[in-house]
């Protein structure tokens, strides 16, 4: 019997040496009692032992190991213990506790994952992504039109305050690193224009180069960098908190309602900001041209004047229009498909600016060779 207090038990012969009655209370501290008390009545370990625990009253899930682990001695060292009497609640406790499906808990080994194996889940990712774009395209155009009908529903008082943070607060770092371009290009191609005499080309190269290809692509990436960032992360944090939830709940669609006021925003900005960085790239180009080159001002703009017109503007224009939808509708996609916490958030975010800028390269590609193939 134990002498710990309870909870209590008593183990005790049944009849015949090796059958053996339990009663009482047992629990993970009655261990030491147990095993002495087992030790006593049945000391020879190579024999088979029958415990009866229909008189057992209570039994927790330590007791029930205790009773496993006695087997378990004893058919190392010969013996065995059989259990008889159980109830439906001991039966489960000691299989529960018995783990009779360990080998299907045991870990795997890791396996090599080869080469093609890989290739084929990261088409199966782009795939998914792909088609998720696409949905959320489908989803946007839908409530665009809906839009058009009940223009209510957009959340017009938004689009002044996303304009301000994309536009006025971007406009210093856009303007300074388009500034840059233009001077690093006109320094770079001053060396090899003087070798040829043909410094006046210096307002050629870099006029048209900024304003058709580096000024609307630059622009486009300090945005997506700062803008777009910013709206993965703020529509993926209102996705895990439950915000997003919330207005569907009330009545409202997130598309119209977050979606739309972000696009309009990029819409009114980025086109601005594009021919703001042509007029400073410019800028930069004839810093480079008075002080390495020794041109006149009135030179440099003179040759900038002749080889380039509003057709050029244009197309930096359109091309922003395009940057300007590709980074609102993949910010605005990939923070509302963001599942689970605060990792969930940077996951976003992270993949948002990645398909941003690679979508950023692949569109300027686009237009260039498309008017390329136009003579624009």
């Amino acid at each position: 019997m134990s002498t710990r207090g309870t909870p209590s038990f008593e183990l005790s012969r049944n009849g015949s040496p090796d059958h053996l009655l339990l009663k009482g209370e047992l629990s993970l501290r009655a261990g030491d009692d147990l095993f002495h008390e087992l030790a006593r009545l049945a000391p020879d370990l190579a024999g088979k032992i029958t415990v009866d625990l229909s008189q057992l009253e209570e039994l927790e899930g330590g007791g029930a190991a205790l009773l496993l682990e006695l087997r378990a001695r004893r058919r190392v060292r010969g013996g065995e213990i059989v259990f008889t009497g159980t109830d439906e609640k001991t039966e489960r406790l000691l299989e529960v506790y018995g783990c009779p499906n360990s080998a299907v808990l045991g870990r795997a080994a890791p396996t090599r994952i080869g080469m093609l194996d890989h290739i084929g889940r990261a088409t199966l990712q782009v795939v998914a992504a792909l088609r998720g774009i696409l949905n959320f395209t489908g989803d946007l155009a839908a409530s665009s039109f809906q839009a058009l009908r009940q223009p209510r529903t957009i959340f017009w008082s938004d689009v002044p305050r996303l304009a301000e943070r994309a536009g006025a607060d971007g406009a210093p770092i856009v303007l300074l690193v388009n500034f840059l371009v233009g001077f690093i290009m006109a320094l770079q191609s001053a060396a090899q224009l003087e070798r040829f005499g043909a410094e006046l080309f210096v307002a050629d190269l870099v006029g048209l180069a900024m304003i058709r290809e580096l000024a609307p692509l630059m622009a486009a990436i300090i945005v997506a960098g700062r803008s777009g960032a910013a709206f993965a992360a703020e529509l993926a944090s209102m996705r895990v908190s439950e915000e997003v939830d919330a207005l569907k709940t009330i009545g409202l669609d997130p598309q119209g309602y977050l979606v739309v006021p972000r696009i309009l925003a990029l819409f009114l900005v980025l086109p601005l900001l594009t021919v703001l960085s042509d007029l400073v790239g410019c800028i930069g180009g004839l810093v480079v041209a008075v002080t390495s080159l020794d041109l006149a001002p009135e030179v440099y703009l003179r040759g900038l004047r002749a080889a380039i017109d509003l057709s050029d503007v244009a197309v930096g224009v359109i091309k922003s229009f395009a940057f300007a939808l590709a980074i609102a509708l993949i910010s605005c996609q990939r923070g509302l498909a963001a599942r689970g916490g605060a990792t969930a958030v940077g996951e976003a975010t992270t993949s948002s600016i990645v398909s941003i800028l690679l979508s950023l390269i692949l569109l300027d590609v686009g237009f260039t060779s498309l008017f390329a193939a136009l003579e624009i």
